[in-house]
C-alpha cells in the first residue's frame, strides 16, 4: 500500500522546480509549514532525504531526490490524463509531441500535415531540443511521443524507425575547398579542419562522436570553433569561411543546390543514421495518439521497431 499521496508529490515536484520551499507554497497557495510537512512526511515515508535544506529560501534536490523527480513528475502527468480521458476519451486532448531539430525541421512536418488532413480538428503541441533533451521530456511525461536522431532508453522506450538520414561535411564553396572537391576528398579527412558543431547531446553530436571512435580518430583532433544548437546559424557560419561541419544532408540540401555550400560524403560508405520516434513502454495511450503513431509508421514504410 502507498504511504504517500498525489498530494506530496505535486509539493515535491513544486519545490523542486523552483528550489524553495517559499515559492512553492506561494504556487500552491499553501503555508511554508504545510509545505514542509508534507514534504517531510514524503521523505519518511521512502526512507531518504529528498532535498538538501542549506535555507528555506533556496534548496537542492538530494541524488535520491535527482531519481525521485522524473518519476513523480510522470506519476502526475498520467493521473492529469487519466482525468482529462475519463471526461472527453482523449479525442480533445492535443497531442503532446517533441522533436529533436532535424526530425522537427525535415521530418515532421510532412508527417503532421499528413495526419491533420485526415483528422479535422485535431491539435498538437510540440516541443523543441536536442534528442537528450526529448528523451528527459518524454520521461517526464511532458512530451507523449517523440522523434529523435538517436536511441538512448531502449529498455523504457519503443523505438519506430521513421526515416533515414545521412551525415555530410559541409564547407564554405571557396577556392580551396573547392579543391578539395576536385581532388576526391572525404568529409573524414576535414575532421582536422576548424569546426563548427552542434550542441552536445544532439543526435547529430552523438553520432559524429561514434563515427570517430569507430574510424580510430580521437575526438581531441576536433578543433572546435563554436558549439551552437540551431543548424541554420551554423549553415552560414560556414558559408562565411567560419569553420566546416557535419550537417544532415536534409538540412543542406537547399544550400548545396544553391551553390553556397559544398558537400563531402564521409567516406565512400557514407555516414548513414535513423531518425525515430519514440514511445514509452507499457503506456496507456488515447485512441487519437494510436492512430497518430500508427499514421507515422505506414507513411515511413520503415522496418520494425526497436525494442
Amino acid at each position: 500500500m502507498m504511504k504517500f499521496s498525489l498530494k506530496q508529490l505535486e509539493i515535491f515536484v513544486s519545490v523542486a522546480e523552483l528550489n524553495s520551499f517559499t515559492r512553492a507554497a506561494e504556487e500552491l497557495y499553501l503555508t511554508q509549514s504545510t509545505v514542509s510537512a508534507h514534504i517531510s512526511s514524503l521523505e519518511n515515508a521512502l526512507g531518504v532525504p529528498l532535498f538538501s535544506r542549506g535555507t528555506r529560501r533556496s534548496v537542492q534536490l538530494t541524488p535520491q531526490g535527482q531519481r525521485l523527480y522524473p518519476a513523480a513528475k510522470r506519476v502526475l502527468s498520467d493521473c492529469r490524463a487519466l482525468g482529462q480521458l475519463a471526461e472527453n476519451g482523449g479525442e480533445d486532448l492535443p497531442l503532446l509531441l517533441g522533436a529533436s531539430t532535424v526530425p522537427a525541421q525535415y521530418v515532421l512536418p510532412e508527417m503532421l500535415a499528413a495526419f491533420l488532413r485526415q483528422h479535422d480538428g485535431c491539435r498538437y503541441s510540440l516541443r523543441r531540443g536536442d534528442s537528450l533533451q526529448i528523451h528527459e521530456f518524454l520521461s517526464a511525461g511532458t512530451v507523449r511521443i517523440g522523434f529523435v536522431g538517436t536511441a538512448l532508453d531502449p529498455a523504457g522506450l519503443q523505438y519506430d524507425a521513421i526515416a533515414e538520414d545521412r551525415l555530410v561535411m559541409v564547407t564554405a564553396n571557396n577556392r580551396y575547398y573547392q579543391e578539395k572537391k576536385r581532388g576526391g576528398v572525404c568529409g573524414c579527412e576535414l575532421l582536422g579542419e576548424p569546426t563548427v558543431a552542434r550542441e552536445e547531446g544532439s543526435g547529430t553530436d552523438r553520432t559524429v562522436v561514434s563515427y570517430m571512435r569507430s574510424r580510430g580518430f580521437p575526438e581531441s583532433r576536433l578543433k572546435i570553433v563554436a558549439r551552437i544548437d540551431n543548424p541554420e546559424t551554423i549553415k552560414s557560419m560556414v558559408a562565411c569561411g567560419a569553420g566546416v561541419s557535419v550537417l544532415s544532408a536534409m538540412a543542406v540540401r537547399a544550400e548545396v543546390q544553391a551553390g553556397k555550400l559544398l558537400s563531402f560524403e564521409m567516406d565512400e560508405a557514407g555516414l548513414q543514421r535513423t531518425i525515430y520516434m519514440a514511445s514509452r513502454k507499457n503506456e496507456a495511450y488515447s485512441e487519437l495518439e494510436q492512430q497518430f503513431m500508427r499514421s507515422c509508421r505506414r507513411y515511413s514504410g520503415m522496418k520494425s521497431p526497436i525494442e
